[in-house]
């Protein structure tokens, strides 16, 4: 049964599923923390921390030199789909020096939105590799800055070197509708990937 409110994003059921974990990830500054913020139904929970001249010679600010905090150890909101579908997101820190979180947050996680910023596509080279070595499924939020290029589907894929599988998104993360439909891009893939695996064992 399909539900058309705005509630659940217009999305299917997922079966017997209640809980459905989810990452956001990418390079520091990215906009990780805005997207869980703008999208979640309950106040955030942050552990965010002032950025200093000690963590400056070691975290690279360079294309964000405004940011005046940093993740330390996640952000994570809730969003209710309908009564039995419940997504829990959880954004990961951005700083190569908190990635042993990474590990801890990806256990039990179905699925990644890795978000991309094109003025700094580099950075987000170490979260396609993440989710890429241990199987998680994951789309691409291009997360479109003001007064950054604009690239098409083919160079971002070119860039990132990812498979032709993985859906491309671009966003603003600023905007909940924007980040709506990433997270229904997200859902649909997890979705065609499980029905995918299921027809591929009979």
């Amino acid at each position: 049964m399909a539900y058309e409110t705005s509630e659940n994003f217009g999305m299917p059921e997922l079966g017997e599923v209640e809980v459905v974990k989810l990452l956001v990830a990418g390079g520091f500054g990215v906009g990780k923390t805005t997207l869980v913020s703008t999208i979640s139904e309950i106040t955030p929970l942050r552990t965010e921390e002032r950025l200093t001249d000690i963590g400056s010679a070691v975290d690279d600010l360079t294309g964000v030199e405004g940011k005046s905090t940093t993740t330390v150890a996640l952000d994570f909101g809730r969003i209710t789909l309908n009564p039995r579908v419940v997504l829990y997101l959880f954004g990961t820190p951005g700083q190569d020096r908190f990635w042993f979180m990474w590990r801890e947050l990806s256990v039990g996680a179905l699925g990644a939105v890795v978000l991309v910023d094109t003025r700094r596509m580099q950075d987000s080279f170490g979260a396609v590799d993440f989710f890429e070595s241990r199987n998680i499924p994951f789309i691409v939020g291009v997360n479109c800055f003001d007064g950054a290029e604009i690239y098409d589907e083919d160079e971002i894929r070119n860039a990132l070197d990812i498979g032709a599988h993985v859906p491309i998104q671009l966003c603003d993360v600023r905007h909940r509708d924007s980040v709506k439909l990433v997270l229904v891009r997200l859902v649909e893939h997890l979705m065609l990937q499980a029905t995918t695996e299921i027809t591929s064992h009979w």
